[in-house]
C-alpha cells in the first residue's frame, strides 16, 4: 500500500509498505477514503513531539478519518464488506480501572492512531481497527462529516464536561476546527451569547458562519475590554482552544467569579502558568479536556438530525501524494485553511 511517512522533521515521503492484516477476531481491515489534517499531526511534523510523546522516525501520523470495510474478523457482527464508517482513533482495553469507571479516554492501555509508541496513523491506504472503534455512516452522514465527527466529538465532549447551563454566555479562544466544534456544540446546547476570538480573520469569518454572536482578533483590539464592555459580569465558561499563554491569561480575565476554564488546546510549550491570585480570588474551576469519551455516536446523531453544521469547516482538499503540501499549508495557516482533507 501507499503511505505518507514522516521520515524527519518537516519531511514526508510517499512509500510502498506492506498492507496490514487482520490479527484478532474482532479486527476490521479498512480502506481509507478521507483523512483530515489535525493540528496535533502538524505538531509532530514540525517538532517531532508533543510533550513526552516523541516520534521515532519513520512514522505515519493521522487520526481523523473515514474508511470502507474491506475484510472482517470472525467475531465482527455489525459490519460487512463495503460499509462506510467513521473511525474513533482510540483503541481501549475495556478492563482497567479507568475503562470500568467510564473513563475510556484515560484508559491505562489506550492506543491512539498516529500517536508515537501507540499506533501508526491513518495517512495510508489501509489500516486495521477493532469493530468497537467503527461507526456505520451509510445513509446517515457524508464522508466529510464522518471525518469531522472526530474533532466534533472533542468539542461536544468539552461542552458536556463544562456542564453548561441554558442561556450561559461563553467565550471560545481559538477558532480552528476544535474551537469551531466547541462553538457548534455549545449552540446545540442552547447557550446564550458566544464570543469567539482568533488571530486569523479568515477563521473569524468561519466562526460567523458557525453563528458566533461576536468575533474579535486579539492582535487588532483588546478583546478582554471589548467583551467585558458587552458582558460586564463576565463569562460563565471560557473554552481555551489554541494552547497559547496569552489566551489563558485572557480567559482568567474574562471569567466571572465561579466560572469555568476548559483547557482544550495543546500548547507547544511544556509548561503554562496562571496569575494565581486572580484564579484563586475568582475561585475559577480549571478542567482539562482529554480528547473525548464515548461521544462519536452522539455527534453522528447530531449531524444526522441537522442539529450542528460542520460542512463549512472543510476548505482544502489534497491527494495522498500532496500530503506534505497539505501539512505546510496547515502549519502556515495559509490561504484561509480551516480543515485540509486528504482524499484517496
Amino acid at each position: 500500500m501507499k503511505a505518507a511517512v514522516l521520515t524527519a522533521i518537516r519531511q514526508i515521503e510517499i512509500q510502498d509498505l506492506a498492507k496490514p492484516k487482520i490479527q484478532k477476531d474482532n479486527d476490521v481491515l479498512l480502506k481509507l477514503t478521507k483523512v483530515g489534517v489535525c493540528g496535533s499531526d502538524v505538531h509532530y511534523y514540525i517538532t517531532g513531539r508533543i510533550g513526552s510523546q516523541v516520534v521515532q522516525f519513520p512514522f505515519i501520523v493521522g487520526h481523523e478519518c473515514a474508511a470502507q470495510v474491506v475484510e472482517v474478523g470472525p467475531a465482527v457482527k455489525n459490519l460487512k464488506i463495503g460499509d462506510n464508517v467513521a473511525v474513533d482513533p482510540a483503541v481501549v482495553c475495556h478492563n482497567c480501572d479507568q475503562c470500568k469507571s467510564n473513563r475510556e479516554n484515560t484508559c491505562r492501555e489506550l492506543r491512539f492512531l498516529g500517536c508515537p509508541g501507540q499506533l501508526a496513523g491513518c495517512l495510508c491506504e489501509y489500516i486495521v481497527m477493532p469493530q468497537d472503534s467503527l461507526f456505520p455512516i451509510d445513509g446517515i452522514i457524508s464522508i466529510d462529516q464522518a471525518v469531522l465527527s472526530e474533532p466534533l466529538a472533542i468539542g461536544y465532549y468539552a461542552v458536556k464536561q463544562s456542564q453548561i447551563k441554558p442561556a450561559a454566555n461563553v467565550a471560545i479562544l481559538g477558532a480552528g476546527p476544535i474551537g469551531l466544534s466547541v462553538l457548534v456544540s455549545a449552540r446545540a446546547n442552547n447557550v446564550g451569547k458566544t464570543y469567539v476570538t482568533d488571530k486569523i480573520n479568515d477563521r473569524l469569518t468561519a466562526a460567523r458562519k458557525g453563528q458566533a454572536s461576536w468575533t474579535g482578533n486579539p492582535d487588532q483590539s483588546d478583546i478582554v475590554a471589548d467583551i467585558s464592555q458587552q458582558e460586564p459580569q463576565g463569562m460563565d465558561v471560557v473554552y481555551e482552544c489554541c494552547g497559547e499563554q496569552d489566551a489563558l491569561d485572557q480567559a482568567v480575565e474574562l471569567l466571572k467569579p465561579g466560572g469555568k476554564l476548559m483547557l482544550i488546546g495543546i500548547p507547544r510549550a511544556d509548561r503554562v502558568s496562571f496569575q494565581i491570585d486572580k484564579l484563586r480570588r475568582k475561585e475559577i474551576t480549571v478542567i482539562n479536556v482529554r480528547r473525548q469519551n464515548d461521544c462519536v455516536q452522539g455527534c453522528i446523531d447530531m449531524l444526522a438530525q441537522g442539529k450542528v453544521d460542520v460542512d463549512f469547516m472543510v476548505t482544502h482538499r489534497f491527494s495522498l501524494d500532496q500530503t506534505q503540501e497539505a501539512f505546510e499549508l496547515v502549519h502556515n495557516y495559509a490561504d484561509g485553511v480551516i480543515k485540509a482533507m486528504i482524499e484517496f
